[in-house]
């Protein structure tokens, strides 16, 4: 098959979410192990962050990924969905999966996939981290497609958890109430694997601390868990040439450092937040993402992780503007920015 057969062939061949809703929606992972297994399990031959949350895991992942670039690290990141072409969910170093490696690996893998029948998703997953293992990466951004508990993510045992925060969302899969998607959300929090958790409200944090809890009955390991918005805090932000400018506090040492983001979306200081509570819980481990790669990975997020739609202007006189937020909390936080936009 050509690459373009191949991508015809996944989008019409496998049920996809965009296409069918929650029907091609898999409530187990039992697809993606078989999948995983099939191809001498990928995903326990790289290191990884996963990182879960309504709303900001695109940017945090794209962030994170572009400071572990700027270290010197060879880096794999996974998102969803793509915008342009399919391979835009697989890159390394910011750069697309090659064509040549989605052929082959269909191919390889068609035999199974006329067996179990498995989602879109799951063979995207299964993709990504076959083509991780292979490029041997030093470490991958991984992002939850949908959830976090039974997304097809959710096989790997990571360096670190990340939840960027809880909102309304997918309802009609993860829950009616907050506390059910936070549920959904922290099934990505592994025994003994230290998780940041961006944004907190009273109706999330008891279930973030219950799953992260210590379970001697099962053995199970305490998750040190890290709330951001109680580590660092914005003392003052300016938006100046497309840019976002944040002075950030660190309340560990009262120490004062400004950050310049290319993405410059007023959201984004949520996330910023977020992705420096992970570079510390990172450094802590071993990893070069101190405040200096930071501070020279901010303003090119987009170049080096090729990130699109998130407060794109992209015509000037007048103005247009592409952003990719698609549901409610998403759209109030673009209504802020274009109230605050000259």
């Amino acid at each position: 098959m050509t690459y373009q057969q191949t991508v015809d062939y996944l989008f019409s061949r496998l049920p996809m979410y965009s296409r069918i809703g929650a029907d091609a929606f898999k409530k187990d992972l039992t697809n993606t192990i078989r999948l995983c297994d099939a191809l001498g399990n990928p995903q326990k031959q790289f290191k990884s962050v996963h990182i879960a949350g309504t709303n900001g895991k695109g940017s945090t992942s794209h962030m994170l990924a572009a400071i572990l670039q700027t270290a010197g690290y060879h880096t794999g990141l996974y998102t969803s969905p793509h915008l342009k072409d399919f391979r835009d969910r697989i890159k390394l170093n910011g750069e697309w999966c090659d064509e040549r490696f989605v052929v082959d690996f269909t191919e390889r893998i068609q035999p199974l996939i006329d067996e179990i029948e498995p989602s879109f998703f799951e063979i995207t997953v299964a993709m990504a981290f076959d083509y991780f293992a292979n490029q041997k990466v030093d470490i991958a951004v991984i992002e939850v497609g949908l959830g976090g508990r039974l997304d097809s993510t959710n096989i790997i045992t990571p360096e670190l958890s990340i939840i960027t925060n809880i909102g309304y969302d997918h309802m009609n899969m993860l829950g009616d109430s907050l506390a059910e998607i936070a549920g959904e959300k922290a099934g990505i929090i592994k025994p003994g694997i230290p998780v940041v958790i961006g944004e907190v409200i009273p109706e999330t944090k008891h279930v973030f601390e219950s799953k992260a809890a210590a379970d001697l009955s099962s053995g199970r390991q305490v998750s040190p868990i890290f709330y951001a918005e109680e580590k660092s805090y914005v003392a003052g932000w300016q938006y100046e040439h497309h840019q976002l400018n944040v002075e950030v506090v660190d309340k560990r040492n009262d120490a004062h450092h400004t950050y310049q983001l290319d993405l410059p979306g007023l959201y984004q200081i949520k996330n910023l937040l977020t992705v420096l509570e992970a570079t510390h819980q990172l450094q802590l481990q071993g990893w070069k993402t101190g405040i200096d790669m930071v501070q020279q990975a901010l303003p090119h997020v987009k170049r080096l992780t090729g990130l699109n739609g998130r407060w794109e202007v992209i015509h000037h006189n007048p103005v247009v503007v592409l952003d990719v937020g698609h549901n409610v909390t998403g759209m109030e936080e673009i209504k802020k920015k274009v109230e605050l936009f000259d």
